[in-house]
């Protein structure tokens, strides 16, 4: 699998997203883009929504794992990212963001968080959303 060369920017005059792990911007060349629905904590077995952020993160991150994988792509692909996350405080921060951060181990898309208030179904409490450059 060839890597698509995205330049992942952050300059000195905004703030330093990349000690967070995310960067500010993200250039793609021209290419073939990728749209990932967001993925909620189900399973395409439809077993039960797990219990708690952490939990229904893990799910999230591996449906998105079989997304890039259904494409070709991995994660240094991801071009931007946008996570929705019912009560959204640190706590949900500090359940959340480790299991995403290990999943993009080091690849630093561009990276929105959002806090919401529902999702899709009474017991979701995060979705993420993924836009990736096809890999060339």
């Amino acid at each position: 699998m060839m890597q698509t060369s995205l330049k992942r920017m952050n300059p000195s005059t905004l703030p330093d997203a990349g000690t967070m792990g995310y960067s500010q911007i993200v250039i793609a060349n021209p290419g073939t883009l990728a749209f990932v629905s967001g993925q909620v904590a189900q399973t395409a077995d439809g077993a039960a929504v797990p219990d708690g952020l952490a939990a229904q993160t893990r799910q999230v991150i591996a449906n998105l794992g079989e997304a890039l994988r259904a494409i070709g792509a991995g994660v240094h692909d991801i071009v931007q990212m946008r996570i929705y996350v019912t009560d959204l405080d640190d706590e949900a921060m500090s359940d959340a963001m480790p299991v995403v951060m290990a999943f993009l181990d080091g690849a630093a898309p561009s990276l929105t968080g959002i806090g919401v208030a529902a999702l899709a179904g009474p017991d979701l409490r995060i979705e993420i959303e993924m836009i990736i450059q096809i890999p060339t």
